[in-house]
């Protein structure tokens, strides 16, 4: 029934959702100017390059390269003016898809992986609903099981950097996002095809990623919290399995238990393998621009 009052409709509140994603400089200058052609209102916001309003939409870009978008329907909005599809229709299971992910960049010892998963949807099904996810929400055990029985499924592909390669690489461009992008880039050359979906966890500017992947064709997609997405779920677990794998195995080799992560655990770890085999010898087993190699060395 059609309420009596022809305003009341305009006084019901709308449901409104937050959706917040990286976007480049290049790429943001893009988007405003969609919105000024679009009829999009612009006003003045603190630390951002613009905010933009229009029929309760607010799409705001800061300077750090968040856009936030407040509207009942952001997924519709970026998929408009920033072809992003939401998650159901980037994968929606008739579709094979490739998806990429990393682990070990928070982990002062071990190498940095990347492992990549081809998905073809009668696969994609049968994993639906199952414990295939983020490998963050998963204990070590369970990566390390789930690791193996996905690697013996699905088609996959894995770069590696180890400690040594690794602080080498670093040393020459001083930024882990560079690094980053050619081992994402080479695991997706590995399985993808032109025109392929290839959705990719972000972890920095989409250029970086893109340039790796430009002559292949594929439709690549970088989105925060990737691993939402069934294939990046599974590269994930790969990634954190392989990780886990490269980092017991340096435990053995050394003679001492090199923990996860970064904090207190791991310092003193640095500190006992320094005892033990020599402060030169830390870069065999660690990624020595993290602080815990500065703590160390003014600690010998």
């Amino acid at each position: 029934m059609l309420p009596s009052d022809p305003c009341a409709c305009h006084n019901r509140p709308v449901a409104q959702r937050t959706l917040v994603i990286q976007l480049d400089a290049s790429r943001a200058r893009t988007l405003q100017r969609e919105l000024e052609r679009a009829g999009f209102e612009f006003r003045g916001v603190p630390y951002a390059s613009f905010s933009a309003k229009q029929d309760g939409v607010i799409a705001t870009h800061y300077t750090s390269g968040k856009l936030v978008v407040q509207a009942a329907d952001p997924d519709g909005f970026c998929e408009r003016f920033l072809g992003i599809a939401p998650p159901e229709k980037e994968h929606a299971r008739d579709e094979t898809t490739v998806g990429s992910d990393e682990s070990g960049k928070g982990d002062y010892f071990g190498p940095l992986v990347v492992a990549g998963v081809r998905l073809e949807p009668k696969f994609a099904k049968e994993l639906a609903g199952g414990p295939v996810r983020d490998s963050k929400q998963l204990s070590d055990e369970t990566c390390l099981r789930l690791g193996a029985a996905l690697r013996g499924k699905l088609p996959h592909a894995i770069a590696r950097l180890d400690p040594p390669q690794y602080n080498a690489e670093h040393a020459r461009v001083k930024n882990l996002n560079p690094m980053l992008a050619k081992l994402h880039g080479d695991v997706i050359r590995e399985l993808a095809a032109p025109g392929m979906l290839v959705v990719v966890d972000q972890f920095g500017p989409e250029e970086l990623v893109a340039s790796e992947v430009r002559d292949l064709g594929v439709r690549l997609v970088q989105r925060p919290r990737g691993e939402e997405i069934l294939a990046v779920a599974a590269a994930s677990v790969i990634a954190r399995e392989q990780f886990l794998v490269a980092l017991a195995e340096l435990s053995d080799q050394w003679a001492l238990e090199l923990c996860k992560g970064a904090g207190d655990p791991t310092d003193r770890a640095a500190k006992k393998f320094v005892r033990l085999h020599g402060f030169e010898k830390l870069g065999d087993v660690a990624k020595l621009h993290f602080r815990t190699t500065q703590k160390i060395g003014g600690a010998r």
